[in-house]
């Protein structure tokens, strides 16, 4: 497996992730853990599109 794949594959298990909390988030009944499990899906979303579009290559 060649970098560019292993880089494509980690993003795609982040945007799964995100995913996944989400859905979590959803069925979490307690408003505070609802709304820890949406900000962490929406930074992993936000950390998985900036990886996408920069090439996996971070601003400073």
């Amino acid at each position: 497996m060649s970098v560019a794949d292993e880089f494509g594959a980690r993003v795609q298990q982040m945007r799964q992730k995100a995913e996944k909390l989400e859905q979590a988030a959803e069925r979490a009944e307690d408003p505070a853990e609802r709304r820890r499990l949406k900000d962490k899906a929406r930074r992993l979303q936000e950390q998985s599109r900036m990886s996408g579009e920069n090439g996996g290559v971070h601003p400073m």
